[in-house]
């Protein structure tokens, strides 16, 4: 179709009701996926929809149904970190992968700053999505207060203290940092340490009790380093400070995969080396457990599960097929050269 400035014009219902021989009610009733449209009319309609070129405009229909079939991904980190851990690219490929099934979009959100978050604020008030799924929400989080405010259906991975009226999905962080931690005690360790992060959430303070938990009487709270961040920077700081305070230290379970990276290169450049001089564990099963020398012992968290659970939790919301649930995926130990 042409108009007489040369430029195409947007096919519209009236061209696919002409085409079609239909009305425009029942070409409206069609794209809105009204079950009562007759099996002759539907194959009329979509035979003149692709004859004439018609899209529909989803803005509209959107407007109509009171949906806009988006879904936000919001992330709880640096910037640097979003593109550094792997387990974060999992848990959006996963959560992506069932949207992309319920032929819903994703809208990716990080949160860095007091800016950051109340321009997240705003877009969420603003009827821009259906639901959320939150990663690394923290204790107190002023995003989950919006969501809570605005009843939108949620779903966490993680489970952040306060959070009381969303879905989650978790792990067992706690039980899989106590029993690596034993697995690690057991190869005769004797002087066993922590790099211990995130420590504002759910994930980084279970690992936490978990490892305490391991050792029992012979926890020593100065071979625990507390870091900020997952991050590989963090591990190789927390590591050098860990072997300035303890040089003695002949173990360490790193709380994420990219700490444990971190530790190692500290460890080699110090003079150690892993595992004959110290033993090193993490957690996650990333990338960076396959990139280490020797390779990493940790605990396999299903990352692109975790993703993909917490999308179907929103979208049951959606449905109004179940109210928020708790889902608990299982992890682990996967032992490795590097311990």
């Amino acid at each position: 179709m042409s108009t007489t400035s040369g430029r195409p014009r947007r096919a519209t219902v009236h061209d696919v009701a002409v085409v079609a021989g239909v009305s425009r009610g029942t070409i409206s009733r069609y794209v809105n996926g009204d079950p009562y449209v007759s099996a002759s009319a539907r194959r009329a309609i979509e035979a003149a929809i692709a004859e004439v070129g018609y899209v529909p405009n989803t803005a509209a229909r959107h407007l109509v149904m009171q949906r806009t079939e988006t879904i936000a991904f919001i992330v709880h980190e640096p910037h640097s970190l979003f593109i550094e851990d792997p387990n974060i690219g999992g848990i959006l490929l996963g959560a992506n992968a069932a949207l992309s099934e319920a032929d819903h979009q994703m809208a990716v959100l990080i949160v860095d700053s007091e800016r950051d978050t109340e321009r997240v604020a705003r877009y969420l008030s603003g009827g821009s999505v259906d639901g959320v799924i939150i990663v690394s929400a923290r204790a107190h989080d002023p995003i989950a207060g919006v969501v809570e405010r605005l009843r939108l259906p949620a779903a966490f991975v993680g489970h952040p203290p306060g959070a009381t009226s969303a879905a989650f999905v978790i792990i067992d962080n706690r039980g899989s940092a106590r029993a690596i931690t034993e697995q690690l005690v057991d190869t005769g360790r004797r002087r066993i340490g922590m790099i211990a992060a995130a420590l504002d959430r759910d994930s980084g303070a279970e690992r936490l009790s978990g490892f305490t938990d391991a050792l029992g009487e012979r926890y020593d709270d100065a071979l625990v380093e507390r870091v900020a961040l997952y991050s590989y920077s963090a591990g190789r700081e927390g590591m050098t400070a860990l072997l300035e305070r303890a040089p003695d230290i002949d173990g360490v379970f790193a709380a994420s995969d990219a700490i444990a990276a971190g530790a190692m290169e500290a460890l080699r450049a110090a003079g150690r080396r892993v595992p004959h001089d110290v033993g090193v564990v993490g957690f996650d099963d990333s990338a960076w457990a396959r990139r280490t020398l020797p390779a990493l012992s940790t605990v396999r968290q299903p990352a692109e599960g975790l993703g993909r659970e917490a999308a179907a939790l929103v979208l049951e919301q959606l449905r109004g097929d179940a109210a928020p649930r708790e889902v608990l995926l299982q992890s682990e130990i996967v032992w490795r050269e590097s311990a």
